[in-house]
């Protein structure tokens, strides 16, 4: 088993060059979908609601480059694999050193991208938070990407171009492992390609089934309890507070706009959405330029029961408090009787249910 002439330097070079690019694109695209998510005081009134569909393309190229990335880490290490069975396992202390960088690397990536991928099935078999634990361990896999690349420079650079014996099985190897990334490429990226949408028999979600015309990620009977009384109003607090009905909202201006539902799931779809314009409520309540809003939604618990739409985004007359969603009265599913939809945001923070809005 360990015979074949492809384990070998320059095949593990090829590999590392397409593995790296994959790795370094999901983390980059990762940590700007957990800055949206999570700012740091300092930047949350930087962030942009341009372009409209930021959010919708960095997040399906987190998905797309993560799972295009599990093939590529099994060819990887089938081709270092008698690596691992090297005898004395340690030939000195910074050969030791070495290995168990090389083993927690494994072990981050591993984890790394399989995490990822059960949370695009919205499974979750560990007692640990998903977010909190995806996020280090992209910051460990990494770094530990970048101390490997690092310690084998001399090699890297050795390997990186010209032939080498053993070509033609080389690139039979190559060809494979190329083709075996373009069928989970090809098969899972429609959820978010809207013109591969044909070729997604592997996608946790098809984005154009569900009512209307988009699925749903947390229908209202998952989220805890959602109870919308009989005489709903919206309370907007500001130095000029006011409540409104469902009536009176509807009898505000309007306006439609489409917009991309995307989720840190990887999938995302395009809605017509109508409404009153979060701009509009903020001058009613006597908010001043440059203010933001916290959303509460009628949820009892969860994570995104209150959010903060900072103020780049409450101000872009394109942000909307949705009554309506491709014509009709927004489902319970789809966060009845208003929800916010605004450009370049992650799903989890198109808040459904609006109770309360409040001038920050």
């Amino acid at each position: 088993m360990f015979t074949s002439p492809l384990h070998e330097p320059r095949t593990a070079v090829v590999l590392g060059r397409w593995l790296g690019a994959a790795l370094l694109t999901c983390f980059l695209t990762g940590l700007y979908s957990h800055l949206l998510q999570d700012p740091p005081t300092w930047l949350a009134g930087h962030l942009p609601s341009r372009p409209v569909n930021g959010y919708r393309i960095t997040q399906g190229l987190h998905v797309i480059s993560g799972i295009a990335a599990i093939p590529l880490v099994g060819a990887k290490l089938w081709t270092v694999f008698p690596r691992l069975f090297e005898w004395p396992p340690a030939r000195s202390v910074l050969h030791a050193l070495e290995r168990l960088s090389i083993a927690l690397l494994v072990a981050a990536v591993l984890l790394e991208l399989f995490t990822g991928l059960f949370n695009t099935l919205q499974w979750y078999p560990w007692p640990f938070p998903f977010r909190q634990t995806h996020f280090w361990l992209g910051w460990l896999a990494t770094g530990g990407l970048l101390v490997h690349v690092a310690v084998k420079a001399p090699l890297i650079v050795r390997y990186w171009r010209g032939r080498r014996p053993g070509l033609a099985q080389r690139r039979a190897f190559l060809t494979s492992v190329t083709a075996a990334v373009g069928v989970v490429t090809l098969t899972t990226a429609g959820q978010s390609v809207p013109w591969l949408r044909g070729l997604d028999l592997l996608v946790p979600r098809r984005p154009g089934v569900g009512e209307p015309g988009r699925p749903v990620n947390r229908p209202a009977g998952e989220t805890g309890t959602v109870t919308v009384p009989a005489d709903w109003r919206l309370t907007v607090d500001g130095p000029r507070p006011f409540r409104l009905s469902l009536a009176e909202l509807e009898r505000l201006p309007q306006h439609e706009v489409e917009l991309p539902i995307a989720c840190v799931e990887g999938w995302s779809a395009s809605a017509r959405w109508t409404g009153v314009r979060i701009a509009d409520l903020l001058a009613r309540a006597g908010a001043p330029a440059g203010s933001g809003m916290r959303v509460t939604s009628l949820e009892a618990d969860g994570p995104y029961r209150v959010t903060e739409l900072p103020a780049a985004y409450a101000e872009d007359p394109l942000a909307l408090l949705a009554l309506r969603v491709n014509g009709e009265v927004l489902a319970a599913d789809h966060g009845f009787p208003a929800r916010i939809i605004a450009p370049n945001r992650p799903g989890v923070l198109q808040t459904k249910w609006v109770a309360r809005l409040e001038v920050i």
